[in-house]
């Protein structure tokens, strides 16, 4: 028993293939409840075995706030922390502790570290930090999809970052996400001036190739006056730019990155994304420009907005290609090199320094 009561709450629906893992990283809460939305694999059986204290109840219409707020009306009156987790995600051991170091009497919120995707070669993808452990009865959940925590009362509240709490997030690739673009269409209907959810949606409308919806959408986002992050803005300007890339019209996709580069110059992911574009237009020289610019920014965002492909190889992958097609072939081993380091069973970037390697090795190269 720690010094606080901490009780873990989930919602989930089919999910029988992580019960143990996700049971074993949960343990060390005093108890664990779950709200069981209509599974038919076993999934309930499973969590009441492992020892969870599972209720199964319909929700209809599905919304997310809804299943979270009645999951958090689960957990006992007496409990001091609430942890929100769904069963795809794994606390690295000795989260309790590290969550208990941070907490303090007067605490009502916990932001601690996520990792949201892993690359294929098993290293750290998107990361960022949330906020889903909190004190019993000063939250609920709101939004249909993408739901947050809001505070029931008015004004600022304690918060502390919980440095030690890892969350990895390792979902089933197979399972759909159809059910999160009508979600996110009410979302916008129900509060028209939620800039987030206007940014998700267009996110969203990209994700299903609706081009022209996406353009219209994030050019709505970038319009609302409460759309002032410039890590969101950027990404909504980046979006817009591989919707018209789609569409065949490279002059806007290089002007919205432009624009977007201009927004948030302290990230990569405008660069990378101009760098893909001259790739893809043949201009070697885009290439080596654009990823110096982005290799030349060291200092990794701790945001959702952070993409993966911008820190790992794909910026020395470019270079490499683009100074091997200029016949500079010593420079073009060294970015190879670099980028197979990222993904070091990558066979193509394997195959790559091999190339480069014998080009190097016939003669006398720049």
């Amino acid at each position: 028993m720690g010094k606080w009561k901490v009780c873990v709450y989930a919602i989930c629906k089919n999910e029988r293939q992580f019960v143990e893992r996700w049971m074993d990283s949960m343990r060390e809460a005093d108890e664990i409840v779950v709200l069981d939305t209509g599974s038919t694999d076993g999934t309930q059986e499973a969590l009441r075995r492992a020892g969870a204290r599972v209720t199964e109840e319909t929700i209809s219409p599905w919304r997310f706030d809804t299943a979270r707020n009645r999951s958090l009306q689960l957990v006992p009156e007496d409990t001091d922390i609430c942890v929100c987790t769904d069963l795809d995600e794994v606390f690295h051991p000795g989260w309790r502790a590290a969550l208990e170091a941070a907490w303090k009497p007067d605490t009502c919120l916990a932001n601690y570290r996520y990792t949201w995707s892993f690359t294929p070669s098993g290293g750290e993808g998107v990361v960022f930090y949330i906020a889903k452990i909190h004190r019993r009865g000063c939250f609920h959940w709101v939004g249909p999809v993408h739901e947050v925590l809001q505070y029931e009362d008015s004004g600022a509240f304690p918060s502390v970052v919980a440095q030690g709490v890892q969350l990895d997030h390792h979902p089933d690739p197979a399972k759909s996400r159809g059910q999160y673009l009508p979600l996110l269409e009410l979302a916008v209907q129900e509060d028209p001036e939620n800039d987030r959810n206007m940014h998700y949606l267009g996110r969203e409308y990209l994700f299903y190739g609706r081009w022209e919806d996406c353009i219209r959408t994030l050019q709505r986002h970038l319009k609302m006056k409460s759309a002032t992050w410039a890590d969101e803005r950027c990404a909504s300007m980046r979006y817009i730019a591989r919707a018209y890339r789609r569409l065949g019209n490279g002059y806007e996709a290089a002007r919205w990155l432009h624009r977007a580069a201009a927004e948030a110059p302290h990230l990569r992911e405008p660069y990378v994304d101009a760098a893909l574009l001259c790739y893809e237009q043949g201009d070697d020289d885009g290439v080596l420009y654009y990823t110096g610019q982005a290799l030349a920014i060291t200092q990794r965002p701790a945001t959702y907005i952070c993409e993966a492909d911008a820190w790992n190889s794909l910026p020395h992958d470019l270079r490499a290609v683009a100074l091997y097609r200029q016949g500079r072939y010593k420079q073009a081993l060294s970015s190879a090199k670099q980028a197979l380091a990222f993904s070091p069973e990558d066979e193509r970037l394997k195959n790559n320094v091999l190339l480069i390697e014998q080009k190097v090795s016939g003669g006398n190269m720049p």
